[in-house]
């Protein structure tokens, strides 16, 4: 025991020490929390960091291989798709009620889906299969080349290696799917706001050069009423533990140099984000030719006014406007869990990855 306690202390010796970790997590801290409150995203500035597009390009070939650099996301997969399915599948009830059997099964049916940092392909394919219209975007050329290679091959897939949308009007039972090498804010500047019903980006956000800016582009391609989903890890001493120090320099299951501890977020960071984050005012009415009457103004500053939430109840958002929940690798079943709504210990479950979701108020 002295032994492997003296090889641990010295890889961590290795490693940035915990002083120096802790002075870079505040200036990240002020990064995400600073001017929250700016009504448009500045488009004319990236928040694609060069370097990490460089580190996952050179693992791009790695992508479908379960047992390599991305086995971990392979497992974390259907977790992820649970939430996401259960979370829109909840919301659905909520506005309209019973639903039939076939909606339920394919929950995303129709809508216009956005996986920003998609990588290889890996949630992408799932969210196609649950009726999504999906686009997937990354700033890396090799991780769309090998995505697009691999949805070409399953004729399960409604694929699509052209086109200038990712929107369709088809209620068939798969979604359709492409890929594009952009940014997020190459994708607003072209698209415009307001363009997807589901917005994801799973482990992207760790990994920005300006995760505010980010959030905030994020945010804008959300119709009224849509939902965005984030997944990350917590700004914790576990989380660094845990993602840097064994994944990285102990046990070598990712590549070192992966993750940077100063860029991973607390929940509640994204929670106050989005408690001061208000959507800029449609185009339509703000820009208008004619003279709006009184009431109509009035319901458009409303709407241009209103957080996307409201107010937390012991630093708990309200299930209808944003939710966090904890994914735990269980290493003896080789399988990441959910952790439940409501189970005691929120904060020790949520202290290295996490879920995360919210929803763009409804204008009407």
């Amino acid at each position: 025991m002295r032994a492997v306690r003296r090889d641990l202390l010295t890889a961590l010796r290795r490693t940035p020490s915990f002083i120096h970790i802790r002075s870079l997590a505040h200036q990240s801290r002020r990064t995400l929390s600073s001017a929250t409150t700016s009504q448009a995203a500045d488009t004319s500035h990236s928040s694609v960091n060069p370097d990490e597009i460089a580190h996952f390009s050179r693992l791009s070939s790695m992508w479908w291989d379960e047992r390599g650099e991305f086995g971990l996301l392979h497992k974390m997969n259907p977790v992820r798709m649970q939430f996401i399915r259960d979370k829109v599948l909840e919301i659905m009830r909520d506005d309209e009620g019973e639903l039939s059997a076939e909606r339920e099964r394919n929950v995303l049916q129709g809508l216009d889906v956005l996986d920003v940092g998609c990588g290889g392909g890996l949630l992408c394919e799932s969210l196609a299969r649950q009726g999504g219209n999906t686009l997937g975007i990354d700033a890396s050329a090799s991780n769309i080349t090998i995505a697009s290679l691999h949805a070409s091959s399953d004729p399960a897939l409604r694929f699509s290696d052209s086109g200038p949308s990712a929107s369709s009007s088809s209620h068939t039972k798969g979604g359709q799917l492409r890929y594009e090498h952009t940014s997020v804010e190459a994708l607003l500047a072209r698209e415009g706001p307001r363009r997807f019903d589901v917005v994801c980006s799973m482990e992207v956000l760790e990994h920005v050069d300006n995760p505010r800016q980010f959030l905030q582009h994020c945010a804008e391609l959300v119709k009224p009423g849509g939902h965005l989903f984030l997944s990350t890890i917590s700004r914790t001493p576990l989380a660094y533990l845990l993602t840097i120090f064994a994944a990285e320099h102990l046990l070598r299951l990712v590549t070192p140099g992966t993750h940077t501890y100063a860029k991973y977020v607390k929940p509640a960071e994204l929670l106050g984000f989005f408690q001061a984050y208000r959507s800029p005012p449609s185009p339509s009415t703000s820009t208008t030719l004619s003279t709006p009457t009184p009431s109509t103004s009035a319901e458009s500053a409303a709407d241009a006014t209103r957080p996307w939430i409201s107010r937390l109840y012991g630093g708990v958002p309200a299930r209808t406007e944003a939710e966090t929940r904890g994914i735990v690798y269980v290493p003896w079943n080789g399988e990441w869990t959910l952790v439940p709504r409501g189970a005691p210990g929120k904060e020790c479950a949520e202290a290295v990855n996490y879920l995360f979701w919210v929803r763009r108020p409804r204008e009407d």
